[in-house]
């Protein structure tokens, strides 16, 4: 395995090639743009659908346990099993999907540095055929709370600043309230701003050109920079979620930053709460 910073959550598209096939790895995609799957994807690739698999459908939350098992067990993963995950728009849902394992306990699991990008600008195989796996066996056992934020925790932030380092991800526009949402999608929010106090480190500034990830020293430098520094708790938001996952990963999996919770409520919850502050302006 390798990456472009020390740690070995990260595998290189080489890696991947080479090991796809392998006893014991399962590749997933999981893309923003949810046909991308169908239209062609890494050989033994299962497809994730972040809008019907990765999110409740009857209430504004994450998958909840039960429904993650029987993903996990139609995918063909079991608690051993090593999950190599990747996807479009330099690996967003893909993290956002990396994010969700860990909550749920799975430990072995990797994001494909650069994404779906990086294998076709290579030149890589794709295919259109669906893998074809046994059923797996897969129970829940714990669920790692420390790793996600509600915003109760949020609200905390803004009583004890000093403490904590409040990162919103999103397009300095989003963050101005310029504009509500990245084009195309929709906000679902009344209010455009951000969260007082929060920096605003957009996710897009911790990946190279070609998708992958910065250097550790470069990535250390643009969190320090606006004061997020590994002796705070850090917690990160977006706007539905995905976005801050990617930074959750960039801070707490490549930069080994310790307390790290992602808020997945993020803009679309807080720019809706009644009398919530907000704040406007770069």
């Amino acid at each position: 395995m390798a990456s472009s910073t020390d740690k070995n959550v990260l595998v290189s598209t080489d890696w991947a090639d080479e090991h796809k096939n392998d006893k014991g790895i399962q590749l997933v995609e999981v893309d923003v743009n949810t046909d991308s799957y169908e239209e062609g994807h890494i050989p033994g690739a299962f497809g994730w659908n972040w809008k019907t698999q990765l999110q409740d459908q009857t209430q504004r939350t994450i998958a909840k346990k039960e429904e993650f098992e029987k993903l996990l067990e139609n995918s063909g993963i079991n608690p051993d099993t090593t999950v190599v995950l990747y996807g479009d728009n330099n690996n967003w849902f893909a993290a956002w999907a990396y994010w969700q394992l860990k909550y749920y306990g799975h430990e072995k699991a990797h994001l494909i540095d650069g994404g779906k990008k990086k294998w076709v600008d290579e030149g890589r195989e794709l295919t259109k055929e669906t893998p074809s796996v046994p059923k797996a066996d897969y129970t829940i056992t714990e669920v790692n709370s420390d790793l996600r934020a509600f915003r109760q925790d949020v609200q905390d932030t803004l009583d004890n600043s000093q403490n904590f380092g409040l990162v919103d991800v999103r397009s300095p526009e989003e963050f101005s309230g310029e504009k509500l949402a990245p084009e195309g999608l929709n906000e679902t929010c009344q209010r455009g701003g951000h969260i007082p106090g929060a920096s605003n480190i957009p996710w897009s500034k911790a990946v190279n050109e070609n998708g992958t990830f910065k250097s550790t020293e470069e990535l250390k430098k643009l969190y320090e920079q606006e004061g997020i520094t590994s002796d705070k708790d850090v917690i990160t938001y977006c706007r539905i979620g995905e976005r801050s996952a990617h930074s959750w990963f960039v801070l707490h999996e490549l930069l080994d930053f310790s307390n790290v919770r992602n808020y997945d409520g993020s803009w679309t919850e807080w720019g809706n709460l009644v009398e919530a502050p907000i704040e406007t302006g770069r």
